[in-house]
């Protein structure tokens, strides 16, 4: 069976999964960052780089896709063969992030550069809108070349 019809057919479980609700503040991303640090340390991961990958969607999650009184959850994924896949999903779906490199300014800004960062150190991103009002912000990283 060809790879593309074992993925529209039979999608890998996950071999660990993770996920916790975190409060949409700054507090709720530094969280996200500790608890995903120590996850994967509890799996016998590399923690870097995907605490930074996990670090600036948490932090959009709560400066940008923040609704009061609503949280955003943080996922973690190990599937085959040996990818972390990092979800973010917050309440404010009418916000999407763009590609950083369409985007990136001449001129250094005080901030702005994050999915930059996510864009080169993950190896796939991007968004999955809904269910309504939430959007998933999602980055894969294959673990074989940090081990």
């Amino acid at each position: 069976m060809s790879d593309v019809s074992r993925e529209i057919t039979a999608p890998s479980a996950p071999l660990h999964h993770f996920t916790v609700p975190l409060s949409a503040t700054r507090r709720g991303a530094r969280l996200a960052r500790l608890l995903a640090a120590e996850q994967l340390r509890s799996w016998e991961l590399p923690v870097d780089p995907a605490r930074l990958i996990v670090a600036e969607p948490a932090a959009n999650a709560a400066v940008h896709g923040r609704v009061p009184g609503r949280s955003f959850r943080l996922a973690l994924s190990l599937v085959e063969p040996a990818t972390l896949r990092v979800e973010v999903t917050d309440s404010k779906g009418e916000h999407l992030p763009t590609r950083a490199r369409a985007t990136a300014r001449a001129e250094p800004a005080e901030s702005g550069y994050g999915l930059l960062l996510v864009e080169e150190l993950a190896d796939r991103w991007g968004v999955l809108p809904g269910p309504f009002p939430c959007k998933t912000v999602w980055a894969e990283l294959e673990l074989g070349r940090f081990r």
